[in-house]
């Protein structure tokens, strides 16, 4: 399991009167192997600071580190390669391509970073999310449930060591939020994941290992 942890991380956009603080000093261990909520009101900074633990946007100061490396020390290749092997994304938007089909969806991470398909493992990923069935659909033949599922497929086909999810179930019921819940813990327990997920959700928020409030731009 890789270790993420977060030293002095701040965020600041723009600059004089337009200057504003997204993240002031954030100090942060995530528990490996552990489910993580981040809450907090709109604007207080929780995606930022998901997007800067991820490697998707860079912190005005302090660092972010997996295991012993320093995230924005490294080249862009460097960097691009630990988004692509080592952190898998699931997002409200399901990011699907809409012109190939559902398996050539959830494979095709794993294609691009050359590397090879484990079809057990994939296999058997597919059948635990109920969406066997559906692999030679197109996205815009499923429903918003089936797509969640496969792009939870799909970001834990190249087994990463952590997956960040950003309000993975603001666009479903509250029947299909509860059953893409327990499926993702269910594979983030199976598979020894870290899961890292911000949402507004209460009651998935209280169902994590830890949670972490925002506010402001600081952890209260």
């Amino acid at each position: 399991m890789k270790k993420l942890m977060v030293k002095g991380i701040e965020k600041v956009y723009g600059s004089d009167d337009n200057k504003v603080c997204a993240l002031r000093g954030i100090d942060l261990e995530i528990e490996p192997g552990k489910f993580t909520a981040i809450v907090g009101q709109s604007g207080s900074g929780k995606s930022t600071l998901l997007h800067c633990m991820a490697g998707l946007d860079k912190p005005s100061s302090g660092s972010v580190f997996v295991d012993d490396l320093d995230l924005y020390t490294l080249n862009d290749n460097r960097l691009s390669k630990i988004r692509r092997e080592v952190f898998g994304f699931v997002f409200q938007s399901f990011n699907l391509i809409p012109v190939i089909n559902v398996y050539d969806n959830i494979t095709l991470p794993i294609l691009l970073n050359k590397g090879s398909i484990d079809k057990s493992y994939l296999d058997e990923l597919i059948f635990k999310l109920g969406i066997e069935t559906q692999m030679n659909k197109f996205p815009n033949e499923l429903s918003g449930g089936q797509q969640q599922r496969v792009a939870i497929a799909r970001a834990l086909g190249s087994k990463p060591s952590i997956i960040f999810a950003d309000e993975p179930t603001g666009n479903l019921d509250s029947d299909t939020t509860n059953e893409v819940m327990n499926l993702l813990k269910f594979c983030v327990d199976k598979y020894n994941q870290t899961l890292v997920m911000i949402t507004h959700n209460n009651e998935i928020a209280n169902s994590a290992d830890t949670i972490i409030n925002i506010s402001d731009g600081r952890i209260i």
